[in-house]
């Protein structure tokens, strides 16, 4: 008898003992009162062996032929099968043998035969909380989120935002067309502009902060650079729990602001980013938290961090020997007091978009004046005989005296 049966005997033996009703043996064995006069028959018919199942075994009517089973197997063990999945084996056997069975069937077959392992359950990784900072400024999360900010009133863009770890604010966020190296130097400018240099930022791996090809992590990007430039640790979180700050901040901002940003009729990215300072105002106030301590960790730009000089992309090139340079499909001439020091010489170029480029050599900068767009390369005429070169012309041979053509 299994557990259950042996419990419902127990029941019948102290209803025979008059300890117990029908219906309170109705409720603990969890039946209708119907069904417990027909438990309770059959147990007066045929005792204990009445409760147990008549189907105990026989064969289920549902059972699959094992034929069809073994035609299967074999249809499966085909070379022309060979690496299918339980899904799509199934999909194959009804559309080419008419074979009609459920994945799971399938895949329960395979797994007998060896001829697909069951995937193991992946164990989940516990994340245990971490506390926050105890400062405002000593560690921000940084993220982009690409969504339809604007639902259909707009394309979709990019939301880039510095959460603080102590507080929960939002420091500063803008939206841009897509999350780009560029992006983040415009909002890390408008973080230093508002608060000042925090002591670190903690992102995830995304090309802008991290080499992630060729196997060279140690290379650092331009961005990581220029973190470094500022004396700002730059952390790369290996999984989005770690940074869960700014991951959640993305969730409620996925639903609030996008609610907002309908009510005040905003469809575009810069109505959008003329809004969100007073959304930002609206939403620390509501979200915010107060730190541990009251010290804040930003700390002042100083006169040495020269942003243009920072943020800008340097290239180096060669000068020519009249001092000309070619950059970015323009022309470009060095007007240096001593120009003989210069012919053949190697100059840095920095170059931030929207400004003038600097030109500098071993630390300063020169002036120069620029010859405009540079003008395509003109396609080389050729001659008749670089024309046969390049495509030379078939002989003619005379046709025979036989030849269909003279007939």
């Amino acid at each position: 008898m299994s557990l259950k049966e042996a419990m419902r005997l127990a029941i019948m033996q102290d209803a025979d003992n008059e300890n117990l009703t029908l219906r309170e043996a109705s409720v603990r064995m969890e039946l209708s009162l119907r069904q417990t006069k027909r438990v309770r028959r059959s147990y007066q018919l045929d005792g204990a062996t009445g409760l147990i199942s008549k189907r105990r075994g026989k064969l289920s009517p549902n059972r699959i032929d094992p034929s069809l089973k073994l035609d299967v197997i074999n249809i499966l063990s085909s070379s022309q099968y060979a690496g299918f999945g339980p899904t799509f084996a199934s999909e194959k056997l009804k559309e080419h043998h008419g074979i009609s069975l459920s994945n799971e069937t399938v895949r329960k077959w395979m797994i007998e035969s060896d001829l697909w392992k069951a995937k193991r359950a992946r164990e989940k990784r516990v994340y245990q909380r971490r506390a926050r900072r105890s400062r405002f400024g000593e560690l921000l999360q940084g993220d982009g989120s690409r969504h339809a900010w604007f639902e259909d009133r707009g394309e979709k863009c990019t939301l880039l935002l510095f959460v603080d770890d102590a507080t929960s604010r939002i420091c500063v966020a803008r939206f841009v067309p897509v999350e780009s190296t560029e992006g983040y130097l415009l909002l890390l400018e408008d973080q230093l502009k508002k608060h000042g240099k925090p002591l670190a930022l903690y992102t995830d791996k995304h090309s802008s902060f991290r080499v992630n090809h060729g196997g060279n992590n140690k290379r650092l990007t331009h961005l990581a650079e220029v973190l470094k430039g500022l004396d700002v640790e730059l952390i790369c979180a290996n999984s989005p729990q770690a940074k869960g700050r700014v991951e959640r901040a993305n969730g409620t901002l996925q639903d609030r602001l996008i609610k907002e940003m309908r009510l005040q009729g905003i469809s575009t990215i810069e109505e959008a980013n003329e809004y969100l300072p007073e959304f930002i105002k609206e939403y620390n106030n509501r979200f915010g938290k107060e730190p541990r301590k009251e010290e804040d960790a930003h700390r002042p730009l100083e006169k040495s961090d020269d942003l243009d000089r920072l943020f800008a992309h340097r290239s180096v090139r060669k000068l020519s020997k009249d001092l000309s340079f070619h950059y970015n499909g323009e022309h470009y001439q060095l007007l240096p007091k001593s120009p003989n020091r210069f012919r053949k010489a190697s100059i840095e170029i920095l170059d931030r978009p929207g400004k003038p480029i600097l030109i500098e050599s071993h630390g300063r900068s020169y002036p120069y004046t620029s010859w405009g767009k540079m003008a395509a390369a003109q396609p080389k005429v050729l001659d008749s005989k670089e024309l046969e070169a390049h495509w030379p012309t078939p002989k003619y041979q005379r046709p025979s005296k036989h030849h269909p053509w003279r007939r």
